[in-house]
Order: C-alpha cells, then sequence, then structure tokens
C-alpha cells in the first residue's frame, strides 16, 4: 500500500520544514482545513535534476487509473518547466555533444538510458518550447524527435521542428514501427534495432514531405498540385538557400515539372508566411494595449506598429543574448520611439557590452517590480515565438521606418512663427 496523504509532509515536519515551505516548494497543497496535505500522494516520483545536479522539481506518475496521469512540480522560485528538459544533466556529458534524442516522457527516456542512450531527454509535460530548443543547442548538433507514432504525438513533433530548427540544430525524425513509443520497441526488438533505426531515420524536410504526401494519390492531378503547394510551403520555411534549391529540385523531377516553377511557388509562400507572422504579432499587442492604459509605457497605445517591433526585439535579445551586438550595430538606442522600450533595449545593450548578464533577475537591479512585470510580460508575449534573422531585419526596419515618421510629422507640426524665433537665436548666438 502506498503512504497515507500525509506521509511526506509529516516526515518534513519532522526536519524541521514548516508547512508554509512545503506548499510554496510545491510537495504540498493547503486542504480546505488548513492544513498541508501532500501533493504527490499515491504517485511514482521521477526527481527533476537540473545541469548543476540538484533536485529542482518532481514528475509523478499516478499508480491507479486517477487524472492527471502525471503531476508535475508548478513553477516555484527554483523551477520554470519551459527551460529545463528531464535527464538532460546526462545526456549532456553523452555521445560529444554530437546528438539528442526527444521523447515525449519520463518513461521512454529511462527506457533509453537502460538500454545504454544516455543521450536522451524530455520535456516537462508541456510542448516543446524555444527556451529549451535553445538549450539543446548548447549541448548538441543534431536533435532526434522520437515522439509516440499516434496522432497527439506526431503532431507534437509538427511543432517541435520550426522551433529546433530556429536554434539553428539540425533535426530528423525517427518513426518507430511495429510499437506505440519507443519503450515498447526497444522491449519487443532489442537496442541493436532501435540503433539501427536511429541511425537510418530521416531529416526533418523528409518527414514533413512524407507527411504532405499521405493520403494523396499523385496520379490524381488535383491530389498532386494539393501536395506540390503543401510541399512548397513546407519549403518555404528553409533558411539554407541551396537546401531549398536541393528538394526543390527533387520535387519538380518528381512531379514533371520545372526546379523554377517549384522556386517561384516556394518564394510566394515565403513571403506570405512572413506577413502572416508579423501581422499576429501586431495583433497581439493590439488586443493586449487596445482599451487599456500602460501605466509603465504609456506611449505604446500611440504606437502599436513601433511598440510590437521593439518588443519583438527585445524578448528576442533576451531569448538570445548572442544576438545583442549584431542588433546594436545597426540599431541605435534612440530609434525607439517609446520611451520605456528604449531605456529596456539600451540597458540590454549596456550590459551585455560590459560582459553582464541580462536575465530578468539581474535587470531588477536597474528597473522598478512594475517595469519587471512588464519586461516579463513581453517575454512571454513572445515566448512561443522564433525570429528568423529576416525577421530581425523586418523589424529593424519597422523601428526606422517609424521613428523617420515621427520625425517627419514632428517637423510639418512646426509653425513658421516657431521656426522664425528659432533662427533669430541662431543669428544673435553668432553675433
Amino acid at each position: 500500500l502506498p503512504p497515507g496523504r500525509f506521509a511526506l509532509v509529516d516526515y518534513l515536519a519532522g526536519k524541521g520544514f514548516t508547512q508554509e515551505e512545503m506548499i510554496m516548494a510545491n510537495v504540498a497543497f493547503k486542504s480546505r482545513s488548513g492544513r498541508a496535505v501532500d501533493r504527490f500522494f499515491s504517485r511514482v516520483m521521477f526527481p527533476i535534476i537540473d545541469l548543476r545536479g540538484n533536485v529542482a522539481a518532481f514528475g509523478g506518475r499516478t499508480l491507479g487509473s486517477g487524472e492527471p496521469k502525471y503531476l508535475n512540480t508548478s513553477e516555484t522560485p527554483v523551477f520554470n518547466k519551459g527551460s529545463m528538459l528531464f535527464a538532460l544533466n546526462f545526456a549532456k556529458k553523452s555521445n560529444g555533444g554530437r546528438r539528442l534524442i526527444l521523447c515525449e516522457g519520463y518513461m521512454d527516456v529511462i527506457a533509453l538510458h537502460q538500454a545504454g542512450f544516455q543521450e536522451a531527454v524530455a520535456t516537462l509535460g508541456t510542448s516543446l518550447t524555444p527556451v529549451q530548443a535553445r538549450l539543446m543547442a548548447r549541448y548538441a548538433k543534431e536533435v532526434v524527435i522520437c515522439y509516440d507514432s499516434d496522432g497527439p504525438g506526431q503532431k507534437a513533433a509538427s511543432r517541435a521542428i520550426p522551433m529546433l530548427r530556429g536554434a539553428g540544430l539540425n533535426v530528423r525524425v525517427l518513426a518507430v514501427v511495429g510499437g506505440k513509443d519507443p519503450d515498447e520497441y526497444i522491449k519487443a526488438y532489442g537496442p541493436i534495432k532501435f540503433k539501427q533505426l536511429l541511425d537510418s531515420c530521416g531529416n526533418d524536410v523528409e518527414y514533413r514531405l512524407q507527411k504532405a504526401k499521405q493520403g494523396r494519390n499523385l496520379q490524381n492531378p488535383e491530389q498532386r498540385v494539393e501536395y506540390l503547394n503543401e510541399a512548397a510551403s513546407i519549403l518555404s520555411t528553409l533558411e539554407n538557400p541551396i537546401e531549398r534549391e536541393v528538394y526543390a529540385g527533387r520535387l519538380a523531377q518528381e512531379a514533371g515539372i520545372t526546379t523554377s516553377t517549384v522556386l517561384n511557388q516556394i518564394k510566394m509562400y515565403g513571403r506570405k508566411s512572413r506577413k502572416k507572422q508579423l501581422k499576429k504579432q501586431f495583433q497581439t499587442v493590439q488586443r493586449q494595449t487596445s482599451g487599456l492604459r500602460d501605466r509603465v509605457n504609456p506611449e505604446k497605445s500611440e504606437n502599436y506598429r513601433a511598440a510590437a517591433a521593439e518588443e519583438a526585439l527585445i524578448a528576442h535579445m533576451l531569448k538570445f543574448p548572442e544576438s545583442v551586438e549584431k542588433i546594436a550595430s545597426v540599431l541605435p538606442p534612440e530609434k525607439f520611439i517609446t520611451a520605456f522600450n528604449r531605456r529596456v533595449y539600451a540597458t540590454i545593450v549596456g550590459r551585455i557590452t560590459n560582459g553582464n548578464a541580462i536575465g530578468l533577475t539581474d535587470l531588477a537591479e536597474e528597473f522598478s517590480m512594475d517595469e519587471i512585470s512588464s519586461i516579463a510580460r513581453i517575454l512571454a508575449m513572445q515566448n512561443e515565438i522564433t525570429l528568423t534573422q529576416k525577421d530581425v531585419r523586418e523589424y529593424i526596419n519597422i523601428i526606422f521606418q517609424e521613428s523617420d515618421q515621427k520625425k517627419l510629422s514632428r517637423a510639418e507640426s512646426v509653425r513658421d512663427e516657431e521656426i522664425e524665433i528659432y533662427l533669430s537665436k541662431l543669428r544673435q548666438q553668432k553675433k
């Protein structure tokens, strides 16, 4: 029988911990009676260990049929599940930093480690985030997505691919055949067969093209056109022009059309995709600011377009500090329209120039609590979006355009008599 509902609470109390500390650490919750109760009652526990080797949180799988099946520690002062990966503390030391295997859950990771694949990691009960993708890029050059072969698993793989690519990683997708998940496959066929499957799996482009082809009869003209359009849309997401042309040539040969036709279609989809992403960003800012007076950045309500571009760049730099110097080399702070965003930008650039960190806790030295909350909202709003180099250039251009437009508007609004007074003062100074 599992321990009672107060087993851990009583044990920790005996060690001198208060109920408030247990609740803050999220291993307990407060009942209606006001007493702390074990949060992970009747669950198998998986410690989540940070990169320094400290246990920062827990995942718990129910022993019965209760819901949720998996329960994770909520956000605490030492744990943010969107920025950590299960077993990365072990995986980062494997295979010379060449490859990581991204799984869906704890059990898959444990099964792979037991079978000798120490490079396996998993997200913590949520979809992959750009922060996690960037974290993997610090320890590997390639990520093999090894999700379940069911519908949700394949959808999750499709969402993960652009994030991993955006982090600069080579991406491959392992399609597990003969078993729903890696654990079942290894039990059925053994680790040697799994390694063969792992080493032979195709890259993410081939995987997405194959998915687009599934269920379509390419002998049917309409379905062939549908496939070619979807394939061109997929290839439009590729940053590398050589890679685009190679796959465009292969697609053209398969369909019996010219490579130039495919490349033109790819360019069209690329333009549409960038416009759609920018529009989505601006709409998000408008929804958050429309009808509200931002106390921290009051100028935002009158400068939606500029504010959206400014905040997108600020979030990008906070997520990827290595991008700061390059952006700062072409975008001076005085080009920012809104004073608050200008100060945030200048602070980030200044700290990076002086070799200082730019995490939220580091910025807290120079901003008030309300201002830090505002910066945190900017970061959270952009968390699911990873900007490409084209996006960064686009936002920089928008800021320049808005700045120039603002100067022009100011100049046009100056009255003739004001200009005459100003010139008169200059003449007097010369005398």
